[in-house]
């Protein structure tokens, strides 16, 4: 018999029109806007339409989104808990930027980041076969910039006072894994 394992595997999917309310609240999230560069909340109007188009081609839309679930063994019911996204897809120049945002607080500091952008850069680089991804990254951001860099993502610039937070101006890094197998 088969001993039934408590760490859970990270499945990444399509988003479901049953994910709606998660990423309502995710997005409108003052906590998160300070990292993503929000300055504007998003309507469940808005979420549906983009839900609606999320079954469009990369080619297509220039972006993919996809959600993060934890599953804890193979019949149980997966936990979606964020969100990884590849933007501004260039298929000319064969680059991507990736953003990734573990929504349900709970979850943070579990090592689930960690799985997810191990398995992202794989699709970019042996799917999609892009030569590079990139991000960006608040220099005050040390756990972002951490995750990034354990997975081979140099920092390549740094765009001083770039970002303005509440209480002032803060610099932004610009980081970027270029595909080995190039």
């Amino acid at each position: 018999m088969k001993k039934k394992s408590n760490i859970p595997e990270i499945v990444l999917r399509a988003l479901e029109p049953s994910d709606i309310d998660l990423l309502y609240s995710w997005e409108n999230d003052l906590e998160i806007w300070r990292v993503s560069n929000t300055i504007v909340p998003y309507s469940k109007y808005i979420l549906r339409k983009y839900l609606e188009n999320s079954h469009l081609d990369i080619y297509q839309t220039k972006q993919l989104r996809l959600m993060i679930d934890l599953k804890y063994d193979k019949g149980s019911k997966s936990k979606p808990i964020g969100t990884v996204d590849l933007f501004d897809f260039d298929p000319f120049h064969n680059r991507a930027g990736v953003g990734i945002l573990i929504g349900d607080k709970s979850e943070r500091k579990k090592g689930y980041a960690s799985m997810t952008i191990k398995r992202l850069i794989n699709y970019a680089f042996h799917t999609l076969q892009l030569h590079q991804i990139y991000c960006n990254i608040l220099t005050e951001n040390k756990d972002s910039l951490n995750l990034f860099q354990k997975h081979g993502f140099k920092i390549i610039g740094e765009k001083k006072e770039w970002i303005k937070v509440p209480e002032k101006y803060t610099g932004e890094y610009m980081l970027q894994l270029i595909n080995p197998l190039d």
